[in-house]
């Protein structure tokens, strides 16, 4: 039998509240993605999410550090779900090398407005300094996971691979600038990069 939800607080805060924060992040979400970092106010995040005020924003968020920092969090929350549902439905480390590379472009074909406000965020740390933004900046640059990919598949036997953390980084670093590539060239073959890719690193794991 279907029972309400309670209506109790949630992480200290009611589940109001949490769909109006999910709310106005998801706004957030679009509006990086559509104008870029540097013309996203309170302002136009409120016409996204039609919001009648930018208090409203400011009700949940002390200011854009913070906001866009929820933004981080939950695009890298999202993608790393997505990357780690795939990884697990392998069963060799070779199979999970390529799921890693191919849940990345899912992603992008699945959220490209995620994938595109997280691109934005990113320029804007580069450009300077935002201390709100610099664990889930690490976090979303981290190549951990796929460090332990490669180590892993390397003491199974199935890798040969003299230095994986340097493996990892240029897998992450390939994956990146084709996000890069793909807003600003609007590439339409996604299938066919990560076909090339997932064959150019896989063939990198068989090096003496």
């Amino acid at each position: 039998m279907y029972r309400k939800p309670p209506s109790g607080p949630v992480h200290g805060r009611t589940f109001t509240q949490e769909a109006r924060r999910a709310q106005i992040v998801e706004a957030t979400i679009e509006t990086l993605a559509e104008i870029g970092h540097t013309k996203t106010s309170f302002t136009a995040i409120c016409r996204h999410a039609n919001l009648s005020s930018t208090g409203l924003i400011s009700y949940h968020f002390a200011g854009k550090p913070q906001l866009l920092r929820e933004v981080t969090r939950t695009i890298v929350e999202k993608a790393g779900t997505l990357r780690t549902s795939r990884v697990a439905q392998e069963a060799t480390y070779r199979g999970k090398l390529v799921a890693y590379i191919a849940a990345h472009f899912d992603f992008m074909a699945r959220y490209p407005a995620h994938a595109r406000a997280l691109t934005e965020i990113a320029e804007l740390v580069r450009e300077r300094p935002v201390p709100e933004l610099d664990d889930v900046a690490r976090s979303a640059l981290s190549v951990e996971a796929l460090v332990a990919l490669l180590e892993e598949g390397c003491r199974a036997g199935e890798f040969r691979i003299a230095d994986p953390p340097v493996l990892a980084l240029a897998v992450q670093g390939a994956l990146d600038n084709v996000v890069r590539h793909h807003e600003l060239f609007a590439v339409a073959d996604l299938d066919h990069l990560a076909r090339e890719l997932t064959d150019i690193f896989t063939r990198c794991t068989l090096s003496p």
